[in-house]
């Protein structure tokens, strides 16, 4: 079995849940506005981001300058990954937000007729 597939099972389910978490709340949250619902979808685009950023750094050991030798190199580390990952949603993304956006517009929409 491949070590990171459990991993990644894991993330994919903690994405999933935020995301259902995120279209129930941006659906009774807002009521239309399509700037908001944009918000929502970057968002969720950078937490899911973060935590495969998370995911895959935790593979990398404790080596280096942001180690686990008792100096907050985990803090540290979820710092440099959220970072990361708005810089990431800033110049593009990778079409997470997008996708999540045409959801929560077609769910809403759904939801009014």
């Amino acid at each position: 079995m491949i070590p990171l597939a459990p991993l990644a099972a894991s993330a994919g389910l903690a994405a999933g849940q935020a995301l259902a978490g995120a279209v129930t709340s941006g659906l009774s949250a807002l009521t239309g506005d399509k700037s908001k619902i944009q918000k929502t979808a970057k968002d969720f685009e950078s937490m899911f981001l973060e935590q495969s950023l998370d995911v895959l750094n935790r593979s990398q050991g404790t080596d280096g300058p942001l180690g686990e030798n008792g100096t907050g190199g985990g803090i540290y580390r979820s710092m440099l990954n959220k970072e990361y990952a708005q810089s990431i949603v800033q110049s593009g993304g990778v079409g997470i937000g997008d996708q999540v956006m045409r959801e929560m517009l077609r769910l809403q929409g759904g939801a009014g007729a």
